[in-house]
This record gives C-alpha cells, structure tokens and sequence, in this order.
C-alpha cells in the first residue's frame, strides 16, 4: 500500500480505508507531512496543528460508517468551527474563536472528515488573486511565481498540492469556480440556497454561496451530498429535496443540448483558453451532444452590476468588525478605538470595497446606483432563464486568460475585477456552476470549462462534467512540487 495518500482522491481513499488497507491514522499522517513538506513554498495552508489533527483523529474514530470517513478536508478561512481562530485572512480578527460551528462543518464532522487545516484567502474574500490575506499570497501549485485564483485560492491551491485531499470554499463572484480553473482542480458553485451560510462569515449575504473544491468530479458530488441541503438557521436556505448526485455521474451526453454564448468569446479572450474551450464543446458534440450558439445581452453589464451590490453589502456585512465584539482592538476613545481599529484591521482592498459601497447606499446615490444595479441583476437573470427553456446547460471559459504573474494586477483593481468578468454573471443570477480542467497552455498552466446549469440542476453539472472528464483524458494531472 503506497504511503503517499496526498496523491489520491477521496473516493479511492475511501475504498482503501473500507478494505481495511489504510486506515485514517495514516492517510491524515500523510498530508500532514505534505503540509510540512510543500507549504512553505506554496502557503495554501495559514494554520495547521499536529495537535489539531491528533484531537480530529480522536473525535472521528466511531464515525466508520461516515460518508467522509478519514478523508482529510481544507477549510477556507471565513468558515466557522466551533474553538478554532477564524480571521477570513484579515488582522481585524486576530484571535477570534467562534462559540460554534457552521452548518456544512456539522455535516462534515457528522461524516467524519478530518478538517485537517485552515486554508488561506484575499481578505474576507475581497480579491480574484489571492494576494490580499495579511497571511502574505498564495503561489501557484503549478507555478510559484503566478496567482492560484481568488478568493478560495488557499482552498484551490491546497488540493492541487496534495496538502488536502478536498476543501470547502465559498463563492460570491466566482471565488471557487476561477482558482479552481487556474489550478487545475474541480470547483463547484451550488445553486444559491442549496447550501447553507450559516456560519459563513458574509461578504455579500445575497450573492455567498459554499461549495467543494476537489481533485475530480466524483469527489465533488461526494462532498455536495455531504453539505447540501435545508438549513432553518439560514433564511436563504431553499426547502428542497436533495438528490444523491453521485446518480450523475453517468458517462452519457447523448440528446444534452449545450448553449455557447457569443458574449463570453469576447476580445481579450486569451487564444490558447479559447481554442480549449471550443475544442472541449466539440468533444462533447462527438460523444452525442448538441451545441449552438446563443446570446445573454446583459452580460456586458455584470461587472458593473456586481461592484455596485456586493460592496453595498459588504459594507453593511463588515460594519460590525469595530474593535468592540471582534478581534482586533486598537485602543482610544470610542471614536479613536473605532478608527485606529480599522485603519490598522483592514486591508486597503477591503477599505476600498468598504468606501465603495457606502457611497453607493448613501442619500441621493442609493437609487442612481444601487436600485439601478438591483434592476439589471433581474435582467441579467432573465437572459438565463430564457436560455434554460430550449438548452440543458451553457459552456463558458471558466477564466478570460490562465493564472497570471503575482503582483502583475495587484495596483489595478478594475484589470483585477475583469478576472471575474465569466464568472460574476451566474452569482447575480444564483445559478449553478461548476469548473473542471479541459486544457493546457504552452507554458504548462490549467485551462478551466465553465458549466451553467438551471437553478438546483446541479445533477446536470455533474453529468457533463463527469462525462468530459472520463473522456478528455486531462483527470490526475498534478503539478510536480
């Protein structure tokens, strides 16, 4: 039996714990020691505790019959656990330990998983780079000079590493879906309200979603089983049945009928990520789908629409972060305490987000900009809507290029915020999505597929995805560390 279980994905470790060939003690040993091995190179990983570990083990040991049963799993760092330092990878919350845990961690301890380890971030998620955590950036599994994707980047790019055998990020813009393309990895966006937020420390309370980030797609509906379904501690959470998506994953695209919006094949489109792309569509085509082309008009006014309502409610979401309850506390008066607090908390990407926002919720400004925004968001909705009568799915480019140098945007936030500009769009609609790998550049980076489906169609995702992975040979290709 090798000993290098960071290689493996969770379902092959599963079989091996099941036939009695491993057992958890030394898979986790295992990624424990990747951890050690590559973090410091990669910095996916921003808390890690043997202690932790040996305190999981302890914890999971009746849990046999789980459905994660010993499989060691990343936590991005805005996702409560009851005891734990929770910072969402900013200084203003140094030292907070929530009384509690989220609702997917619940599942996931019920299953029992091994959280294994506290996955790096942009600041409260603020970033498509991964360069804004005052834990310093992320690197690129791939290529350590380069980006991993952002927010989920630590997430991302922990999984793509081998330092986690699965991970939960969150998504808002496509902070789940973009790293998971730039590192080769699989990312899914559920369906806004398949998931519950409770626990999820809010960036945009109406646009958040968590989701897994895995090496496959198997793993990936393995983990949506586990954290998927109704919540009545979240309000946003839907009351619906949910299916046993591991029933998608069927080798089959025969009679799927595939959208390819002209508005996401725009120029600035990288050619190599275009060329995958198309190439990945007509693969599809020859196992028996069907493609063609079709329009979303209101795509063009996504980023716009997105940078109007997301900071609008970070704003109102990070108010609370004041040096009183939270955290950091920077002494003074009440005024100064205030003040010195977040000048010092909060990073500048965040501070920007923070002004942003206030100014477009301020007296004679809220209905030119943000009721305006609202209107669109409905528009843009409806252009998937009217999609999703005739076609079963839209395929996009998860990402306009591959991962780019690190510091090469990091002063040009709108050049920054167009890294999001094929992502951002099924956020303000609350539709699924999910990004898979379906290429390479010459220079050796992931190319990731972006699938869009119909709201709580997650089963179709899975399908697609499933049945391009299992025939585009591109499944297990991993960075050499």
């Amino acid at each position: 039996m090798p000993e290098d279980f960071y290689r493996f994905t969770a379902h092959e470790i599963k079989r091996f714990i099941s036939n009695d060939e491993t057992t958890p003690v030394e898979v986790t040993a295992s990624i424990s020691d990747r951890i050690e091995e590559v973090n410091s190179r990669v910095n996916a990983i921003i808390s890690f505790d043997r202690n932790d570990v040996k305190e999981e083990l302890r914890r999971t040991k009746d849990k046999r019959a789980g459905k994660l049963f010993g499989i060691p799993v990343a936590v991005k760092d805005n996702i409560c656990i009851e005891g734990r330092q929770v910072t969402c990878g900013s200084r203003i919350l140094k030292g907070f330990r929530p009384p509690y845990d989220a609702t997917v961690i619940e599942k996931l301890k019920k299953e029992g998983a091994i959280l294994l380890g506290r996955a790096n971030m942009d600041e409260f998620a603020f970033g498509s780079s991964c360069e804004t955590s005052s834990y310093g950036p992320t690197n690129n599994p791939w290529d350590f000079d380069r980006i991993p994707g952002g927010s989920s980047g630590g997430s991302a790019a922990a999984v793509a590493a081998g330092e986690a055998t699965m991970a939960l990020g969150s998504d808002t813009g496509g902070s789940i879906r973009q790293p998971a393309s730039l590192c080769g990895v699989v990312g899914l966006k559920p369906t806004y309200g398949r998931v519950s937020r409770y626990g999820l420390i809010a960036f945009a309370s109406s646009l958040d979603q968590i989701g897994p980030i895995t090496k496959d797609v198997r793993d990936c509906a393995l983990l949506l089983n586990v954290i998927a379904g109704y919540d009545p501690k979240d309000s946003t959470s839907v009351d619906m049945k949910v299916p046993d998506y591991s029933k998608s994953l069927v080798n089959d695209v025969k009679g799927i009928k595939i959208g390819i919006p002209r508005e996401y094949f725009i120029e600035g489109i990288d050619r190599e990520v275009k060329e995958s792309v198309i190439n990945s569509v007509k693969l599809l085509e020859r196992l028996g789908a069907k493609y063609e082309e079709v329009s979303l008009p209101h795509t063009e006014y996504a980023v716009g629409t997105y940078y109007i309502i997301a900071p609008a409610e970070a704003s109102s979401n990070l108010a609370r972060f004041d040096g009183v309850q939270y955290g950091l506390r920077k002494p003074g008066n009440l005024i100064d305490m205030y003040k010195n607090t977040r000048s010092v908390g909060f990073g500048s990407e965040v501070k920007r987000r923070i002004i942003l926002g206030t100014y477009v919720l301020s007296s004679g400004y809220y209905d030119a900009y943000y009721l305006k925004a609202l209107g669109v968001r409905t528009k843009i909705k409806e252009d998937f809507d009217k999609i999703f009568k005739d076609f079963d799915c839209i395929i996009t480019p998860t990402a306009p290029t591959a991962a780019f140098k690190i510091g090469e945007k990091v002063d040009d936030p709108i050049s920054m915020y167009l890294s999001d500009i094929f992502t951002i769009p099924a956020n303000l609609a609350g539709i699924p999505g999910i990004s898979i790998p379906c290429g390479f550049t010459k220079g050796d980076l992931p190319i990731g597929l972006q699938i869009l489906a119909k709201p709580f169609n997650e089963e179709t995702l899975l399908r697609v995805a499933y049945t391009f992975e299992k025939n585009s040979k591109l499944c297990g290709r991993r960075p050499n560390l």
